[in-house]
């Protein structure tokens, strides 16, 4: 089966449908979401209605849960707060019930999903080092486990031998004596410097991980925020990838 694999779209429908676009023509079965569609920009509830409209299997975000009063936006940045503020007033009734449905986690028979780490996934921490990766591999039942949150494309892999290693914008083969987790980055609001939509593809048949970037027009996604009222710096770290 060939999965679609995408996460941290943050309300941005202009990253969103061209993401979506280069899906439909991969010959995608199943879509699969990792959490915080909204948050950051303008668009929550198109960006909510046009994943639903998919085959979709999806977990929760921090912005997802924050914007239905689910999770605490004290540690949030005063810009992010705002746009959560923001987000909230102009969710329908649809959408909120969405938000409220989504689990924490999933796990079939071949892979995992989680927003953060699978410890404690309602703290919705940030697996940033090997250390961190190291609890959400001992807690994980199958091979694969798909994450985002960091906003940064990357790949762990722990071989037979336990080691950890790590590799940032990387594809893999996978190989039947490791395990992975597959960080897909961010659709709508990259942070690793290239301002792309980042999004993943994952073929269950031919065991293979692809990470992938494509552009977008930043510039209609940045005038929206501004005009909206949202903070400028919303709008400036698209160009940034930051």
């Amino acid at each position: 089966m060939r999965y679609a694999v995408f996460a941290d779209i943050h309300s941005n429908l202009e990253a969103l449908e061209r993401v979506l676009g280069v899906y439909a023509s991969e010959s995608i079965e199943q879509y699969i979401f990792l959490g915080d569609a909204v948050g950051y920009s303008v668009d929550p509830v198109p960006c909510i209605q046009r994943i639903r409209s998919l085959p979709l299997t999806a977990v929760a975000g921090n912005h997802d849960q924050a914007a239905v009063n689910l999770f605490s936006v004290d540690n949030f940045s005063p810009e992010a707060r705002e746009a959560i503020f923001w987000t909230r007033r102009n969710l329908d009734e649809d959408s909120k019930q969405f938000l409220e449905s989504l689990k924490l986690t999933f796990q079939n028979h071949d892979f995992t999903m989680v927003h953060g780490t699978l410890n404690s996934p309602q703290d919705f921490n940030y697996m940033e080092d090997g250390f961190i990766a190291e609890e959400t591999f001992r807690l994980m039942k199958t091979p694969l486990c798909f994450i985002g949150h960091t906003h940064v494309a990357g790949v762990f892999i722990k071989d037979k031998e336990d080691h950890i290693c790590y590799r940032e914008n990387a594809s893999v083969d996978i190989e039947a004596e490791n395990k992975y987790i597959i960080n897909v980055g961010s659709v709508g609001q990259p942070r690793d410097g290239n301002p792309a939509a980042s999004y993943c593809i994952y073929d269950s048949q031919a065991k293979k991980v692809t990470l992938k970037r494509i552009d977008y027009d930043i510039a209609v996604a940045q005038k929206k925020i501004v005009d909206a009222g949202l903070p400028e710096l919303l709008g400036h770290r698209l160009f940034m990838g930051r």
